[in-house]
Parts: structure tokens; sequence; C-alpha cells
């Protein structure tokens, strides 16, 4: 009785098979997706606690998109701004800066702050980094949001720069600051409630 004998593929079939291959990796749903992560932590209450995730994919038109999910709980009921800010750093909270905004005329100031005078421009709410309101009922809160102002990946709106970034949730909601009468200090969620710095996975 002969034996199952196994041939090798001609050279014409494996450049069929890489070509198939090459295809399926290039479809969206194949493609490699970049994720980050964040763990928050409240800025002057240990009480806050919470965690982040971002993922980022290439929508049809190669234009890349960073899906956040964001949960935290701790927080006072009612909605409060959430950021991107412009530095990986929690300790203490302020040590994240200002909002992300890479430019290359980027205001990373949030509202007019101490100014006397209300800002005539103070780029909120198109900073990069300017995303939606968390909405915290029962002390527990999630937001889901997909912003194409950002990516993780290498590029001028990468929030995974030299020295990364971090989310600040406010103790206030963001009124986005969209009305000239608007641009005055705390239009942009007034205080820091909690932090967390984002990591690539």
């Amino acid at each position: 009785m002969n034996e199952p004998t196994m041939k090798s593929a001609s050279p014409a079939c494996l450049s069929l098979f890489a070509a198939a291959v090459l295809v399926c990796l290039s479809l969206p749903g194949y493609a490699a997706k970049m994720r980050a992560s964040a763990d928050i932590k409240g800025c002057t209450s240990e009480l806050i606690s919470g965690s982040a995730t971002l993922t980022e994919e290439n929508t049809e038109e190669g234009i890349k998109e960073v899906t956040i999910r964001l949960k935290v709980e701790g927080l006072l009921d009612g909605k409060h701004a959430v950021h991107i800010h412009e530095t990986g750093a929690c300790e203490p909270c302020g040590a994240a800066k200002g909002h992300h905004d890479p430019g290359p005329f980027g205001q990373t100031r949030p509202d007019s702050a101490g100014d006397e005078v209300p800002a005539s421009d103070i780029n909120h709410p198109y900073h990069m980094g300017d995303l939606i309101n968390i909405e915290v009922k029962n002390g527990k809160g999630i937001m889901v949001h997909t912003t194409n102002r950002i990516t993780l990946s290498p590029g001028r709106l990468s929030i995974l720069d030299e020295d990364g970034s971090a989310f600040i949730i406010h103790t206030k909601e963001d009124t986005y600051c969209d009305e000239e009468s608007d641009l005055k200090k705390g239009c942009a969620g007034g205080a820091r409630d909690a932090c967390g710095v984002i990591r690539l996975d």
C-alpha cells in the first residue's frame, strides 16, 4: 500500500498565497490596531478612580480615527469636562499642563484663566485634545467617543510624542467656550478632579 506523499507547492502557488495574505491584511477588518490605555486617579480624592482605553483604526479613506472608552467612579453626579492634555504627567495634576494642541498656531490654555479681560481667541473648543463631557450618575460615568483630531501612531497629531499626554477630568462641565460671551475662566471645566497618563499598550 502506497503512503501519501507531500508535494511541494509551485512558485506560482506560493506567490498567489502571499498575495492573498497581503490583501487580507490590507482590509479594514484585518488592519493592525494600535492601542493605548490610562489609569485614572483622583487629583485630590482617593475615592476617584477609573480607566481609559484608546484604539486607533484607519478608515477606508486612510484617515486615522481613535475611539476612546472612559469609565470613572467617585466623581460628583453631573457632567464633567474631559480633555487630553499636552504632557504625560499627573503628579500633581497641574503637571499635565494645557490642552493637547500641537499647532502650528496652537494655544494650549483652555480658557482665559486669570485674565482681567476675557481673551478674544483661546482656541477652544478647537484643541486637538478637546473631547465631549462625561456624565456621572450615582457616582459612575462612562464615555465613548471617536475622534480624528489625534493619533496614537507617529505624526503631527500624535498624543504619544516625546513628553506624552494625559487625560484630565474636570470638576464642572465643558460649555465648549464657543460663544464670545463665554470666553472666561472656567468655561472648559474649571478645576481638575482626575488625571491619567496615556501609555501605549
